[in-house]
């Protein structure tokens, strides 16, 4: 064959390529390719706008790839450097009040998490408040607002109970004391 032709072949595993560069999996999350890198980590749970621009700027200054970049032309090689950059934001120059785990009760340092990590260190916390049975415990245990909000009147589930209004009031009493009254003459008689 000619140098500058390809066959049908070539051009079919070239193009399966493109296709497999279309979904990028980065921090546990498929993300469209043709997301630059900073619309890409902003998709990733546990990492939003401000948090992906500052690892942009980290991934563009400390790794040397742009940020404008797609995330599909990217090797794998730079796309698991990309997530080291996620997995450890601090150690490449992100202020540690950006962190969304500051001072974990376990290890004392400041971490963040990102997609199912994020998932299961919520999940943790949670049973560490119910196992020490604090208020919050409780009231996550018993599904009810844990950050003393009012639940008077928001956050109902189910049937509502207990809320009538005085007209409805008034319509039971009669016809609860229409009903006594044909019931005493059906006694006389027995």
């Amino acid at each position: 064959m000619a140098e500058g032709k390809e066959s049908k072949t070539e051009g079919r595993q070239r193009g399966a390529e493109r296709a497999a560069q279309s979904i990028v999996r980065i921090a546990g999350r498929d993300v469209n390719g043709a997301l630059s890198i900073e619309r890409a980590l902003a998709r990733v749970k546990g990492i939003g706008m401000n948090m992906s621009n500052a690892l942009s700027y980290a991934v563009e200054t400390k790794l040397g790839i742009a940020r404008g970049t797609a995330v599909g032309s990217l090797s794998e090689k730079q796309v698991s450097d990309i997530e080291g950059v996620v997995k450890s934001p601090d150690s490449f120059g992100i202020p540690k009040y950006m962190l969304n785990k500051r001072k974990d009760s376990e290890t004392g340092k400041d971490l963040h998490y990102a997609g199912n990590d994020l998932i299961f260190s919520i999940r943790q916390d949670v049973n560490r408040e119910v196992n020490n049975r604090t208020w919050r415990g409780f009231r996550h245990q018993y599904g009810q607002r844990v950050r003393g909000q009012h639940t008077r009147s928001t956050g109902r589930t189910g049937a509502t109970v207990g809320v009538m209004k005085k007209a409805v009031k008034q319509q039971q009493a009669a016809a609860a004391a229409g009903k006594e009254k044909a019931a005493q003459p059906a006694e006389k008689k027995a």
